[in-house]
C-alpha cells in the first residue's frame, strides 16, 4: 500500500509537472526580433496616418457644372412628328400632306432656348494661404460654374486664374484667408519604388486614401497630354482622383494625380501623375500670365533605334533624329538641317524625343541654347539656337497637332497618322513596327467616307511597308492622286483607295 501511494504520488507530481512543462510551451514569450518586426509595421501605420492627417484638410472636392443650350425648335425639326412618320410611310406622306386643303398660317410664339446642364467632378489641393488650387484642366475645362468643397464641409465659389490644355494642369482659386495648404516636394528627388499616397474624390467619395510606390518615373508617349513626364504609380486612382495630391511620405505633393491605363475605366494597377517640378513652371506662368509660353525650336523629331544608327553611321543608338526643319524656324537659323542627330542639350545628354521636347517647351523664349549634333556621320559639333516662342497656331481645340511628314496631302485625305508607340501598341493590342496608328479623321473626308477610324492602324502605303511616319512620306510620293491604303482593324485588315483632289 505504501508502494502504491508512493507511486500514485509520484504519477501526480509527474502529471502536474507535465501540465505545467505544457503550459509553459503553449505561451511562449514573443522573441524580441518578432516584436521590433511588430513595432516597425505600427510604425509605418502611424506614419501614413500622420501624413494623411496633415495633407487631408488642404485637399478639396471639385464639382464642375457645364450648361448646354438647345434651341426646341431646331429639335423639333429634326425629330418632329412629321420625320417621325415620314420614317414609317416614305414619300406616302408627302402625297397626303399635298391633298390636304391649306390651313390658314397663325404665328406661332417664340420657342425659348432649353439649358442642359453637365456634370463633372474632380480633385485638386490648396498651395496658398489665399485660395490658389492646382488641379487637371479636363477636370475645369469648359466649366460655367466650379464648386470647391473643402474637408471641413465648407464651400467656395471658385474662379479660373488660367489653364494649361498641352500639359492637363489648371489654377483656380477661391476666396478666403489662412486656408489649410499642401507643402511642393521636389519630384526630381523621387526614386522608384518609394512609398506614395494618393488623396482625392474617386466616385465622389471624397478624402479617400490609397498607398502604394512609383512604379517608374518620366513616362512619356503615353498619348494622354502634349507633354508627358509622368510619375507611374500603383496607388489606387480611380475616375474623380484627377487634380488630386500624389504624396510622398513627408507629406509633400510630389504629382498631381492624371490618368489611369484601364481596359474597363476602373483601377488595374497603374495610374499617372503629372511631376509636381513640371507643375511648379507652368503655375507660376499661369499666375503671372493666365497662360504658359513655351520655347519652340521648329523641329519635326524621331526617336532613334538600332537600325536608324547603322543607317545614319552612329556606332550606338542615341540621341533624336531631325525628320524635318520648319521653314523660318530658330532650328533652320541655326542651320540645322534634316537628318541631323541630336544628342545633347546644354550638355545634358538627351534619351528620347520628349525629352528633347519637354525641355524646350521650358525655356523661356529669347534664351540661347547650345545642341550637340552629328552630321552625316561625322564629328560631334555644337550649334548655338536661340529659342523663340511657340507660334499660337502650335495648338488646335487645346491639343497640338501631330506633326507627320507630308502634312498638305494628310491635310487632303483628313487622317491625322502617329508613331505606334509600345503604351499605344499594348493598349491597342498592335505589335511594335506594326505600323502608324490612326489619330484623328476629319468628318467627311476620304478616309472617313470609306470607313478609317480612330485606333486602327496602317500597315501599307502605296503597296509599301510602313513602320514609322519616314517611311509614309517616301511612300506618299507614288500614287499620283490617289493613295491605296492596307488597314488593320483588330484581327482582319483590308485595303483602301483615297482619292484626293490637286
Amino acid at each position: 500500500m505504501i508502494f502504491k501511494k508512493r507511486t500514485l504520488a509520484r504519477l501526480r507530481l509527474t502529471a502536474a509537472a507535465c501540465c505545467i512543462s505544457f503550459c509553459c510551451l503553449a505561451l511562449p514569450a514573443p522573441p524580441a526580433a518578432a516584436q521590433d518586426d511588430v513595432l516597425a509595421l505600427e510604425r509605418s501605420s502611424k506614419a501614413f496616418s500622420a501624413v494623411v492627417k496633415k495633407a487631408g484638410p488642404a485637399v478639396v472636392y471639385i464639382s464642375v457644372e457645364h450648361e448646354i443650350k438647345r434651341d426646341s425648335k431646331q429639335f423639333e425639326e429634326m425629330f418632329g412628328a412629321d420625320e417621325f412618320l415620314r420614317r414609317f410611310f416614305g414619300d406616302q406622306l408627302d402625297q397626303f400632306q399635298q391633298q390636304q386643303p391649306k390651313q390658314p398660317q397663325r404665328p406661332q410664339p417664340q420657342r425659348p432656348q432649353r439649358p442642359f446642364k453637365q456634370e463633372g467632378a474632380g480633385s485638386g489641393f490648396i498651395i496658398s494661404p489665399d485660395g490658389l488650387i492646382l488641379t487637371n484642366n479636363h477636370v475645369v475645362e469648359k466649366a460655367d460654374k466650379i464648386t470647391v468643397k473643402l474637408a471641413d464641409k465648407r464651400e467656395f465659389n471658385a474662379k479660373v486664374v488660367g489653364t494649361d490644355p498641352q500639359s492637363d494642369v489648371a489654377l483656380i482659386k477661391i476666396e478666403g484667408s489662412n486656408l489649410p495648404t499642401l507643402p511642393l516636394g521636389d519630384s526630381n528627388e523621387l526614386e522608384v519604388g518609394e512609398w506614395v499616397i494618393a488623396i482625392g474624390s474617386p466616385f465622389e467619395l471624397s478624402q479617400s486614401v490609397t498607398v502604394g510606390v512609383v512604379s517608374a518615373t518620366g513616362r512619356n508617349k503615353i498619348g494622354i497630354n502634349d507633354y508627358e513626364n509622368f510619375i507611374q504609380t500603383d496607388a489606387a486612382i480611380n475616375p474623380g482622383n484627377s487634380g488630386g495630391p500624389l504624396l510622398n511620405i513627408h507629406g509633400q505633393a510630389i504629382g498631381i494625380n492624371t490618368a489611369i491605363f484601364s481596359r474597363t475605366g476602373g483601377y488595374m494597377g497603374i495610374g499617372f501623375a503629372i511631376p509636381i517640378n513640371m507643375a511648379k513652371s507652368i503655375e507660376e506662368q499661369l499666375r503671372s500670365h493666365g497662360k504658359v509660353i513655351r520655347g519652340w525650336l521648329g523641329l519635326i523629331i524621331q526617336d532613334m533605334d538600332e537600325g536608324l544608327a547603322q543607317s545614319f553611321g552612329l556606332g550606338k543608338s542615341e540621341g533624336v533624329l531631325v525628320s524635318e526643319v520648319t521653314t523660318g524656324s530658330p532650328a533652320e537659323k541655326a542651320g540645322l538641317k534634316q537628318g541631323d542627330v541630336v544628342l545633347a542639350l546644354n550638355g545634358a545628354t538627351l534619351t528620347d524625343v520628349s525629352d528633347l521636347r519637354n525641355r524646350i517647351a521650358m525655356i523661356a523664349p529669347g534664351t540661347a541654347v547650345t545642341l550637340d549634333i552629328i552630321r552625316d556621320g561625322g564629328k560631334q559639333q555644337q550649334v548655338s539656337v536661340l529659342i523663340a516662342e511657340q507660334p499660337s497656331d502650335f495648338s488646335e481645340g487645346g491639343k497640338a497637332k501631330i506633326k507627320q511628314q507630308n502634312s498638305s496631302l494628310m491635310d487632303k485625305l483628313g487622317l491625322t497618322l502617329q508613331e505606334l508607340t509600345p503604351e499605344l501598341a499594348e493598349q491597342f493590342s498592335y505589335s511594335k513596327g506594326q505600323g502608324v496608328i490612326v489619330a484623328e479623321v476629319e468628318a467627311g473626308s476620304p478616309a472617313d467616307n470609306v470607313g478609317i477610324e480612330p485606333g486602327q492602324l496602317i500597315e501599307e502605303v502605296n503597296r509599301v511597308r510602313v513602320r514609322n511616319l519616314a517611311e509614309v512620306k517616301e511612300a506618299l510620293k507614288k500614287g499620283g492622286n490617289q493613295v491605296l491604303l492596307r488597314v488593320r482593324a483588330g484581327e482582319f485588315s483590308r485595303y483602301v483607295a483615297l482619292k484626293y483632289e490637286e
